[in-house]
C-alpha cells in the first residue's frame, strides 16, 4: 500500500523543484535584458533600437515584451513623422512672390504639421501608459528607464518642440501674404523684384519680412536639435 502511493508522493515533491527551476531563468533574462539596453542603446549616440534576434529574444524571456513597449513606439514614430520632410519641403519659400502665390500650399503644410504633432502626443501617451505598468527589478528599471528616455521621450518631445516652431514660420509667411494681399495697391512684385510706393508700407513690410527671417533662423536651429537627438551628432 506504501510503495503504490510513492510516485506520486516523489512527483507532488518534483514538481514545486521544477517550478523553482524555471523561475530561476529570471536573473538571466534580467542581466542579458539589462547589457542590451546599456550596450545596444544607452552606450551609443542618436536614437539606436535595434530589431531583437531570436535568441535574443530567448534570452530575455518576458523582458522582450517590455522592449516592445519601444519598439512599438518607435515604429508609430517612423510613421507619423514620415512626411516631415515632404511637408517642409511643399512650405518652404525663397521670395515674396513664393509667398504670396502659395498661401494655400503654406496653409495645407500648418494642417499637416499639426496632425503630424497630435498623432505623436496620442503615441507617446500610449507608451508612456505602457511603461508605468511594467513591473521591473529596481536595478533593471533604472537602466530601461534611461534607455525609454533615449529612444521615447526625448526624440518625441524634440519633434513636439520643433513642430510649433516651424508652425510659428508658416504663420510669419501667411502674415506677409495678408498684408501683401491688403496693400497691393502699394507693393508690386516682378519676380525677384518688388517695388513699395509707400515709405509707411514698406516699413511695416520690412518689418514683417524680419519677422519671418527670425523664425526661419530659429527653425534651423530647431532643426539642427533634433538632428543631434536622432544622429548623435
Amino acid at each position: 500500500m506504501n510503495v503504490s502511493f510513492r510516485p506520486t508522493w516523489l512527483l507532488a515533491l518534483a514538481l514545486p523543484l521544477a517550478l523553482a527551476a524555471c523561475g530561476d531563468n529570471e536573473p538571466k533574462q534580467r542581466a542579458a535584458f539589462s547589457e542590451f539596453l546599456q550596450t545596444r542603446i544607452i552606450d551609443k549616440p542618436g536614437v539606436h533600437v535595434p530589431k531583437l534576434s531570436a535568441d535574443e529574444s530567448k534570452a530575455f524571456g518576458p523582458y522582450s515584451d517590455h522592449y516592445a513597449v519601444i519598439t512599438h513606439f518607435n515604429s508609430a514614430m517612423d510613421d507619423a513623422v514620415k512626411p516631415l520632410g515632404g511637408l517642409l519641403q511643399k512650405g518652404a519659400v525663397r521670395s515674396l512672390d513664393d509667398i504670396t502665390s502659395r498661401r494655400d500650399d503654406i496653409k495645407a503644410v500648418q494642417t499637416g504639421l499639426n496632425d503630424m504633432g497630435s498623432e505623436l502626443q496620442v503615441q507617446k501617451a500610449k507608451a508612456d501608459s505602457a511603461h508605468a505598468q511594467l513591473k521591473q527589478p529596481e536595478d533593471l528599471k533604472v537602466v530601461y528607464d534611461k534607455a525609454y528616455a533615449r529612444t521615447v521621450s526625448v526624440p518625441a518631445d524634440t519633434f513636439l518642440q520643433v513642430l510649433p516652431q516651424i508652425n510659428g514660420t508658416l504663420d510669419s509667411s501667411l502674415k506677409v501674404a495678408d498684408y501683401v494681399e491688403a496693400h497691393k495697391a502699394q507693393i508690386q512684385i516682378n519676380g525677384p523684384v518688388v517695388k513699395v510706393t509707400d515709405p509707411t508700407v514698406q516699413a511695416q513690410l520690412n518689418a514683417l519680412l524680419q519677422d519671418l527671417t527670425n523664425q526661419a533662423k530659429t527653425v534651423q536651429q530647431a532643426q539642427a536639435q533634433l538632428k543631434t537627438v536622432m544622429l548623435g551628432r
